[in-house]
């Protein structure tokens, strides 16, 4: 038995000497009876200093942990109860205890366990800090972000108010340059003496260095707002820089220089790019080398670099025997406003934003710019572009010299709320040999429309009460014409021509407006104009004497069945006229997702009907002209087509049905 006993009192005593945490036994008075080694450790009390003396002495608050010895008695156990062991580091510890009881089942004391939470302590306190760190973090990076979108609201809206302000600048500029130039030229048409001639020349070349400059400052403008655009247009580029040359002739000759151009004649004849871009970057360095050049020759070079089956890069160069540039100017000599000395522009004249310009032109199209300069000996810029390869067939717009007789009387509607504006574009008109009629704003010019006939609108943008959008709109959707309409601005910079387009404007010209390209312009819509009416009255003459349907597949697929052919035949007769005015309303409202629904449902109806297959291929023309969302005067005419031939379709259904009922009740 003795045996036994002590053989159970060192399995207990390995027990709880196997914990790692310090565990101990209580008396019912709170008193140590027993410890382990890891008690010892904590403590640092040996195990006869230790019995005998007081539970709770031995935690910082002592107080708690009386309550905790006392709910261990009181519940038979205790768990999780927090506290701090006094010891050199002050262990913080959870607390776990239960009672121990004789074999009778009366409690002689509790044994309790301290599980040493430092560490956890230590991860969790990490965590919240980290967690408290990164809440910080999140929201000075959430004000930082905050702060940057204002930041961006308020570059944006400075960008904003800027391009507003030139916007507005250029418009008030504009109006009264437009009518200086513009008559200008009307007075230079009438008989005049030598010297009133010299005089009003001197305007007009005044008047045309001023429009210069404020091209160059709005164009600025428009590369510091990230709206300078680049077409990609088939072009003759040989064709395209002789033309472009020519401009410089009289002035050339005036100061007694040469002018070489050499050409690569291995260039492709036509390539596409942006030949209006093209043109105002050699017109610059074509015009700096004439203002610089006293003496001697101005050559411009073309001159091919690479080419491969998709497109080409060209080297332009233009070289001067002027008065070159110091080489410790050449390094700025392509920033905004830079000359090459303050003399410059005092001798010379200029504000030096061409060659800005210029650099801003050819870097973003993937080109690079070079000068090579020595003074008194010349200067040579070079620039290297590339271009796309077609095999376009290529055709040019003549520009209409010629008054055409034919067209003496067309009628045109001036919207224009300047009356020196009117006032110029009344003397065009008269000596283009039209009739015209003059609104102040776009309400006048709808009341106009509404009671009387034109051939075609010049339509300001800038206008009180209605603007030219507007009006253009209302003239669109509203009023359902498709009269030809010019835009008309001075204003160069905020002008959407991709809205022009969407409301529904044909072309659209800048002020001051050039006299023989607006004659053009006027000649050339209102031709096509013509043009399409012809071919519609033709197409509707033709349709009128030939036959469209051919019932042979109704008389297939119904077996020759009157009735049911009846029935098919009234079926398509009270469905199709809904949809060709359908049609029609979607196509005047631009309405692109309802007419490819609408045409969708007209198609199938072809082949039952025997219509002709090329009516359908017309039809599914139409669709893709909807996906694209492209409004022309082929797709325009189309739909007229199609409108008659389903027209007279009906006229011929009816007349069979007639027949069949006369048959069916013979």
């Amino acid at each position: 038995m003795e045996r036994t006993n002590t053989h159970e009192s060192h399995y207990a005593s390995s027990l709880i000497e196997a914990s790692l945490d310090p565990l101990f036994t209580i008396s019912l008075e709170g008193k140590i009876t027993d410890m382990n080694q890891a008690t010892i450790n904590v403590t640092g009390n040996t195990r006869i200093e230790l019995t005998g003396t007081d539970f709770f002495d031995y935690f910082t608050d002592p107080e708690k942990a009386r309550k905790v010895y006392q709910e261990v008695f009181e519940k038979g156990f205790v768990k999780d109860c927090p506290l701090t062991i006094k010891d050199h580091k002050l262990t913080d510890v959870l607390f776990n205890g239960s009672v121990y009881t004789s074999e009778r089942g009366k409690v002689l004391g509790a044994v309790v366990v301290a599980r040493d939470i430092t560490e956890q302590k230590r991860i969790s306190t990490e965590l919240t800090e980290a967690k408290i760190f990164a809440e910080n973090a999140a929201k000075i990076a959430e004000d930082a972000k905050i702060k940057a979108e204002l930041a961006t609201q308020a570059a944006e809206e400075a960008v904003k108010a800027k391009q507003q302000f030139l916007s507005n600048m250029s418009h008030e500029i504009r109006t009264p340059m437009n009518a200086i130039i513009g008559f200008t030229k009307v007075v230079l048409k009438t008989n005049l003496s030598a010297q009133q001639k010299e005089y009003v020349t001197a305007i007009k070349t005044s008047g045309d260095a001023l429009i210069v400059l404020i091209n160059d400052i709005l164009d600025l403008a428009k590369v510091d707002a990230g709206k300078m655009t680049f077409e990609q247009t088939p072009f003759k580029m040989a064709l395209s820089i002789s033309a472009m040359l020519h401009l410089f002739e009289s002035k050339v000759q005036e100061k007694n220089l040469e002018m070489v151009i050499e050409y690569d004649n291995n260039i492709p004849e036509l390539l596409v790019g942006d030949p209006v871009r093209l043109h105002q970057i050699i017109l610059n360095l074509v015009s700096n080398a004439v203002k610089f050049t006293n003496h001697g020759k101005i050559t411009v070079s073309v001159r091919l670099i690479k080419e491969d089956e998709k497109i080409v890069i060209i080297e332009f160069a233009v070289s001067d025997t002027g008065i070159g540039i110091p080489e410790d100017k050449l390094k700025d000599i392509f920033e905004n406003f830079q000359q090459a000395s303050s003399s410059t522009s005092r001798l010379f004249g200029g504000t030096g934003l061409g060659l800005a310009i210029v650099k801003q032109l050819v870097e973003p199209q993937g080109g690079i710019i070079h000068v090579e300069s020595k003074v008194n000996e010349g200067s040579t810029f070079s620039f290297t572009l590339n271009f796309k390869k077609t095999k376009e067939v290529y055709t040019i717009e003549p520009v209409i010299l010629d008054r055409n007789n034919k067209l003496k009387g067309t009628r045109v509607l001036v919207v224009e709320d300047i009356v020196l504006n009117q006032l110029l574009m009344k003397t065009l008109l008269d000596d283009f040999g039209f009739e015209k009629d003059i609104a102040s704003n776009g309400k006048i010019a709808i009341e106009k429309l509404k009671n009387k006939t034109y051939d075609i609108i010049l339509m300001d943008l800038q206008m009180p009460e209605m603007n030219g959008f507007e009006t253009t709109e209302y003239i669109r959707k509203t009023l359902k014409l498709t009269i030809p309409i010019i835009a008309l601005t001075a204003d160069v910079t905020t002008v959407d021509l991709k809205k022009c387009k969407e409301v529904g404007m044909n072309e659209y010209l800048a002020k001051p407006v050039d006299e023989e390209l607006l004659y053009s312009k006027i000649v050339g819509l209102v031709k096509k104009t013509d043009s399409i009416k012809s071919n519609v009255s033709n197409t509707t003459e033709k349709i009128a004497k030939k036959r469209f349907t051919n019932m042979e597949y109704l008389h297939k697929r119904t077996k020759s069945n009157p009735k049911l052919i009846m029935e098919m035949i009234i079926l398509y007769l009270e469905q199709t006229p809904p949809l060709i005015n359908l049609m029609k309303q979607s196509f005047l409202d631009q309405d692109w997702e309802l007419l490819y629904s609408v045409v969708h449902k007209i198609i199938p109806s072809f082949s039952i009907m025997g219509i002709n297959a090329d009516f359908e291929e017309m039809a599914k023309k139409i669709q893709n002209y909807a996906c694209s969302k492209q409004l022309t005067d082929e797709m325009q005419d189309m739909v007229l087509q199609l409108e008659n031939v389903c027209t007279q379709v009906c006229k011929e259904l009816e007349e069979e049905l007639d027949k069949i009922k006369i048959i069916s009740n013979g």
